[in-house]
């Protein structure tokens, strides 16, 4: 039961009692119709076409007043109550429209309502006419708010399946995004390994043939894997793709926070902890994390500064946007579109490294966001074995 029903078979029940107190002749047994009539407001939704049955045969007919002038009030609006109902509740449209039996039933008990209730002794003529326009009245206000609170459902689902969509299309283009920039990685450790293991294979004795043939196994491989990627990329990038040059990095941070100094946030950034050589994959990732998260606050917010915290730990790299908020400030919109799913770009990205992201308003306003990238242990030793190795 909807707590709209108590309240409006509490409001009825307090204006029956009061019309009834303050008649000049009570009905007989008044406190039993009014008691009778509040329960079928309460219980309406539940069988709508049975509480105006039961309205109509006991209260309008079988208790109906000697005449017409002991009618009361209450009891029109038990009836008004009960058709708006019936309209508002017998639904005629949409999927999960009601059997075809409910709506004749439904269209029965209005067309009977109205005969029966027209038919009464009534004083004038015009009285006729109003029994009849009140009753249509309130069931059509009922089937009008139906239509209303269908078309809006319908409108909803549209927006909400809309949203969706644009929601998914914006993951699909920042994966293939996030495809197209580590092939270069990928690409050119593969092509390393391939460098690398033929070096070693020319360096193998005559007596090693077997060695030699894994070698070239190898090598064979790699460039196997290396054309597939290729593939792979020109699959995802499509015709109108652009090409892809060097992949940015933390290293290039400053270039960043210089453009966005020219539109106009300035961006104070601050690294704590002892920076260590990062796999790329994950150091451009976390480039691109906080060029979406300040491209957003360049966006979106009021201000006209953001602090970026760099936190490097000994098993995960930190990142924090924090965008304090303020006054409106005037600066030139940022080139590119808003699609509006700058997180979800920002989601994929440390889902991929099994990281963590918390995004959320502050309380006294502006937005942080809350980046954590788990590095793997060996990421600093490998590079360190990199730089050891000779050119």
């Amino acid at each position: 039961m909807r707590r709209v029903d108590v309240v409006v078979a509490a409001v009825f029940l307090a204006v029956a009692v009061l019309e009834e107190l303050s008649a000049p002749q009570h009905l007989p047994w008044w406190w039993a119709r009014v008691a009778l009539a509040t329960l079928l407001v309460l219980v309406r939704r539940t069988a709508p076409l049975g509480t105006m049955v039961v309205d109509v045969v006991v209260l309008q007919m079988l208790l109906m007043p000697m005449n017409v002038d002991n009618y009361r009030v209450w009891q029109a609006f038990c009836l008004m109550i009960g058709m708006h109902t019936i309209g508002r509740e017998i639904i005629l449209r949409g999927p999960d429209r009601d059997p075809q039996w409910r709506r004749v039933a439904a269209l029965a008990v209005v067309v009977a309502t109205v005969v029966v209730l027209t038919f009464q002794d009534m004083a004038m003529i015009s009285d006729y006419f109003a029994t009849i326009g009140y009753l249509l009245a309130a069931w059509v206000s009922g089937l009008l708010l139906q239509i209303q609170a269908r078309r809006i459902a319908e409108r909803n689902a549209a927006v909400a399946a809309a949203e969706a969509l644009r929601a998914r299309e914006a993951l699909a283009e920042e994966r293939a995004r996030i495809a197209r920039e580590l092939h270069d990685i990928v690409a050119h450790s593969v092509t390393v390994m391939v460098l690398q293991t033929g070096v070693v294979r020319r360096r193998l004795t005559a007596a090693q043939e077997a060695e030699r043939q894994l070698l070239a196994g190898v090598e064979d491989a790699g460039r196997d894997a290396v054309a597939e990627l290729r593939r792979t990329l020109g699959l995802l990038r499509g015709d109108d793709s652009p090409a892809l040059g060097p992949q940015p990095g933390l290293a290039r941070l400053d270039d960043l926070v210089d453009q966005l100094k020219e539109a106009g946030l300035a961006v104070k950034v601050k690294v704590s902890g002892t920076a260590v050589p990062l796999p790329p994959s994950l150091d451009l990732s976390a480039y691109r994390i906080l060029q979406e998260a300040l491209t957003n606050v360049l966006k979106h917010s009021g201000t006209n500064r953001a602090d970026v915290t760099i936190s490097y730990r000994p098993d995960a790299l930190a990142l924090s946007v924090v965008d304090p908020g303020g006054p409106a400030v005037q600066r030139p919109r940022p080139s590119g579109s808003g699609g509006g799913h700058g997180l979800v770009g920002m989601r994929e990205r440390v889902t991929m490294f099994g990281g963590t992201l918390a995004a959320a308003p502050q309380p006294g306003g502006g937005f942080t966001v809350v980046a954590e990238l788990p590095v793997p242990a060996r990421a600093g030793s490998a590079a360190r074995v990199e730089e050891a190795a000779p050119r």
